[in-house]
């Protein structure tokens, strides 16, 4: 039963106990719920231990996980294959249960039907994954109808462990029905014994005020430290591995300020449109759906100091001294945008994202956005963070790139371009660095290269988890360090709720693009009025 174990590249099995044969489940299973062959949960309490050990952990805890949306979308494509994504690699904890609650009338089977195309089952898999699906069970239910919640709490009663079991609720819900949904739960369905713990996806509002009004509300019912904020960029491997690269490396220390940064560039770039769920997007817009919380986590990874160690708190205490530096945004320094509709593309191409029949006729909301931040500390004082997003551009991307200031005392006849530094989050992972060369031969001149870590040649044959795997595990472990704290929220909401409102109020159109092209032009001179040079002759390509 081939696995993986994330934070090891090189031994398959942490602790060298991946392939122990332990003996079945003691505690007596429900009906129809049978004993995991080839247990390999050490691995969790090893791993565990190796990365948490500030929290206590008994391998004997019985779990309960409970997927509160079980029939919808984000359930059926993300968190159910995800679980068993974990199950399967023995990544679990031995004694891990899982219920779904819902509205719909369903069934297990039904679930597992609807996840199937979703969960990557290889030959040889069919027992596995039968043995995951019998440790599932399902109710129906209202979200607003207490009754329903002390059914749930019976049912969950009757698994192993019964009312001293850990539990772990996630909201895989629409923002809309949180209040109703996380009151009952504390009221009916909290362990008497073991921890509890609740994963609250994003949207976490629309602004400062509604966002501290869901805070208020969630933190009058549930302690800070059982709130997990999710924004499943935190998973990713590359914004995980911000911290070791800028704290791991001396070569970095020294250079990773005001004086040898020109300026920062954060990209989000999706080469499709709304695609039919331009009625959702369009209540949110682009700067909400990735701007506000995605590019500004990974802003304050790349801007904050050194923390005093890795714990959770030490982290987000450096990540929260960064948003408070940073002033809100205003119109001045933002360009949006709206895709149109490419007569000479092909399929989705030629539609423009008011040609979407989801989207409200004369929509002016923005589907793509460049911003520029500036962090004002003794570090970061004049350098532009730019934050670029959208959707209907010219590529997929994820990256962070750090452009470094022109080398004084040019000898070479103005021939050599910028250094930069680019972390690339996806797709194809990869860190490499823009530097100059000389040209190999007679010639005595400077050419650009690069110094390439691409992670699907240094690490060939790894597997890299699944950004929602590394969450979910995280909530297992105990461990905040990747989740959004109630401050860190706040001060991310207060930089950009004037700027929303300024659009929601104004309603002016953005600026078109065509599908397919790089974005409005007048983004690429903001950028370049703010420092950023485009002029390097090398690009990244696996």
């Amino acid at each position: 039963m081939a696995g993986f174990i994330p934070f090891s590249r090189q031994e398959p099995n942490i602790g060298g106990v991946g392939n122990r044969r332990t003996t079945a489940v003691s505690l007596p299973l429900p009906e129809k719920m049978a004993a995991v062959p080839f247990s390999r949960s050490e691995v969790f309490g090893q791993l565990r231990k190796e990365l948490y050990e500030d929290v206590e952990f008994h391998q004997s805890d019985v779990h309960i996980f409970i997927i509160m949306g079980a029939s919808g979308d984000l359930a059926k494509k993300k968190i159910y294959p995800t679980l068993w994504w974990l199950f399967r690699d023995g990544l679990l904890p031995e004694e891990t249960y899982f219920v779904g609650f819902a509205r719909s009338s369903l069934t297990v089977e039904g679930i597992r039907t609807a996840c199937q195309p979703h969960m990557k089952v290889v030959d040889g898999e069919a027992e596995r994954l039968s043995a995951f699906f019998s440790r599932n069970s399902y109710l129906s239910g209202q979200y607003d109808d207490e009754h329903s919640f002390s059914q749930l709490n019976a049912h969950l009663g009757t698994l192993p462990g019964g009312p001293e079991a850990n539990r772990l609720f996630y909201l895989a819900l629409p923002p809309s029905v949180y209040h109703n949904v996380s009151k009952n739960i504390r009221q009916h369905c909290m362990s008497s014994k073991g921890w509890n713990r609740v994963i609250v996806e994003k949207p976490f509002g629309r602004d400062l005020q509604s966002s501290e009004e869901l805070s208020a509300h969630l933190s009058s019912l549930f302690s800070e430290d059982q709130i997990y904020r999710i924004d499943h960029y935190l998973g990713k491997e590359m914004v995980q591995n911000l911290m070791v690269l800028r704290f791991g490396n001396r070569i970095f220390s020294p250079i990773w300020n005001r004086d040898s940064v020109a300026c920062v560039v954060l990209t989000f770039k999706e080469p499709f449109g709304t695609q039919g769920r331009g009625g959702y997007f369009d209540d949110f817009g682009i700067i909400r759906d990735v701007m506000q919380n995605h590019l500004l986590q990974i802003l304050s990874l790349v801007a904050m100091e050194k923390p005093a160690s890795t714990s959770s708190d030490d982290v987000r205490d450096e990540k929260v001294k960064v948003l408070k530096c940073i002033a809100p945004v205003t119109m001045e320094d933002v360009v949006l945008g709206q895709y149109v509709g490419d007569p000479a593309g092909e399929g989705d191409a030629k539609q423009g994202y008011l040609e979407d029949p989801t989207v409200p006729k004369g929509s002016s909301t923005p589907t793509f956005a460049t911003a520029v931040l500036y962090v004002h500390n003794e570090r970061w004082d004049g350098v532009p963070f730019i934050l670029r997003c959208g959707k209907a551009l010219n590529e997929r991307k994820a990256e962070v790139r750090l452009q470094f200031t022109d080398v004084p005392g040019d000898i070479f006849g103005g021939q050599c371009q910028r250094n930069e530094l680019v972390v690339r989050v996806q797709p194809n992972e990869a860190v490499y660095a823009k530097m100059m060369s000389k040209k190999p031969g007679v010639y005595f001149s400077p050419e650009e290269t690069e110094l390439d870590l691409t992670y699907g040649s240094r690490y060939r044959g790894v597997k890299l988890p699944d950004a929602y795997e590394r969450l979910i595990l995280d909530v297992f472990c105990g461990s905040q360090m990747h989740f959004v704290r109630s401050d860190e929220l706040k001060e991310a909401w207060r930089i950009f709720t004037p700027l929303l409102h300024q659009i929601d109020r104004e309603k002016s159109p953005p600026m078109p693009y065509k599908y397919g092209s790089r974005g409005p032009a007048e983004a690429d001179e903001l950028v370049k009025k703010v420092g950023f040079r485009y002029e390097g002759t090398y690009k990244y390509s696996v």
